[in-house]
């Protein structure tokens, strides 16, 4: 059935690129017309499902960067070791759907047990349930008892690392993701500035995943990791702290950015959505300067960003990942108009998904309507309206009790 969406503007893709008095005509689960109402109307069948809204038609958000498999809240990592399949299969479930609700249309999960994040991908792509578009990594590779053992992902030398990355591609990954560095939510494990492979270790994850056609996450806090990951020509990095070694400082290099800007990889801050309470409680200010730091300094090399929230981990919700994108804007400076693109066409560019994160003929139906203009006011984000994933229409949690007409 065909859905024709009007509004005051629609966004179409990158560079805020966008339509005035425009219109969004859908069949099924893909676009089949964008441009002024006028035109779109004409192409619209008379059983078609209309809808007016009076502000801005966008692509749906992306995160890059979430773990399904947690709750959210403190305490979070002990019930996940205790719950069984069925409860985690829920769990995922019910905070995909949440994510959804908030207009998150694609959600990049970055390590669970068992490649239980993939099975419930493959539920919503058979159409058993409604959810966002799912891309998952299955456990993480890393060394034992390294940073999120408790994954399932532990490797040590070369054959566990094929053969951990043979069981994720059968498993249906995604993507290929690698503990780097040390981690801070481990107990017992390495430091987040120590690596935990070895640049040989991370050329052969590096080559074992994109001979199978998978692309590679890093997460990488130390810039020895970082450089190593970049050299291997991971796909993303996740985090990118620029740790010195022995938590010496920050340790920015400038080769290895250069590199990375050059190698057009990508990096995912992995940045809350309560940003201001995690700098008061966690970073402190001279912690919070530190970090504005690096990303202008990233951002002058040339680095590209996508943004993700490292979501499931405690107070990072699922369903406010437009508090995340306010960072960006309120603290960092950039535009909203150049914040939207990151979270649509640029996440959906990092992750290498085609015809996803813009609107246009041909592409996906993963559809966000909102009131006021995104470009020029980050928070209209909030004002969520519509929200259509794959075609399937679904009311925001903000738009309880509105009427859409």
């Amino acid at each position: 059935m065909q859905q024709l969406i009007t509004a005051e503007q629609v966004v179409v893709g990158p560079a805020g690129q966008r339509v005035a008095d425009g219109a969004v005509l859908v069949d099924g689960d893909t676009i089949s017309a964008v441009g002024p109402r006028r035109e779109v109307e004409r192409r619209a069948e008379d059983t078609c499902r209309r809808t007016a809204v009076g502000g801005t038609v966008l692509p749906g958000l992306v995160n890059a960067h979430v773990h399904l498999s947690w709750d959210a809240d403190f305490g979070m990592l002990e019930r996940y070791r205790a719950a069984d399949y069925a409860e985690l299969l829920l769990g995922i479930a019910g905070r995909a759907q949440r994510a959804l609700r908030a207009g998150v249309t694609t959600l990049r999960d970055l390590g669970d047990r068992d490649g239980l994040v993939l099975r419930v991908r493959d539920a919503i792509e058979r159409g058993d349930l409604v959810g966002p578009r799912l891309l998952g990594s299955g456990p993480p590779l890393t060394p034992p008892e390294g940073h999120c053992w408790f994954f399932g992902g532990e490797v040590s030398g070369p054959e566990e690392i094929r053969a951990r990355i043979r069981r994720n591609v059968a498993l249906g990954a995604d993507v290929i993701k690698v503990m780097a560095s040390g981690g801070q939510m481990t107990p017992g494990s390495p430091p987040t500035w120590q690596s935990q492979f070895s640049a040989e270790e991370l050329d052969l994850v590096v080559g074992e995943a994109h001979a199978a056609g998978l692309p590679v996450a890093a997460h990488a806090h130390g810039t020895e990791a970082i450089a190593a990951a970049t050299a291997a020509g991971v796909d993303t990095i996740e985090h990118c702290s620029w740790q010195g070694a022995r938590n010496s400082g920050p340790d920015l290099r400038e080769d290895v950015a250069r590199e990375i800007a050059a190698r057009d990889i990508a990096v995912c801050h992995a940045y809350p959505p309560d940003w201001r309470s995690f700098q008061r409680v966690v970073v402190g200010e001279k912690g919070a300067r530190a970090v504005l730091e690096r990303i202008h300094w990233m951002d002058e090399h040339g680095i590209r960003f996508v943004p993700g929230t490292d979501a499931g981990l405690p107070t990072s919700v699922f369903d406010n990942y437009v508090g995340a994108l306010s960072y960006y804007v309120e603290a960092v400076g950039w535009s909203p108009a150049r914040v939207v693109e990151m979270a649509t066409t640029g996440a959906a560019r990092a992750l290498g998904l085609e015809g996803v994160g813009r609107l246009a003929p041909g592409c996906a139906a993963d559809v966000l309507v909102v009131d006021g203009d995104p470009l020029s006011d980050i928070t209209a984000l909030h004002r969520q309206r519509l929200v259509l994933a794959r075609g399937q229409a679904v009311v925001p949690d903000a738009a309880v009790g509105q009427r859409v007409s």
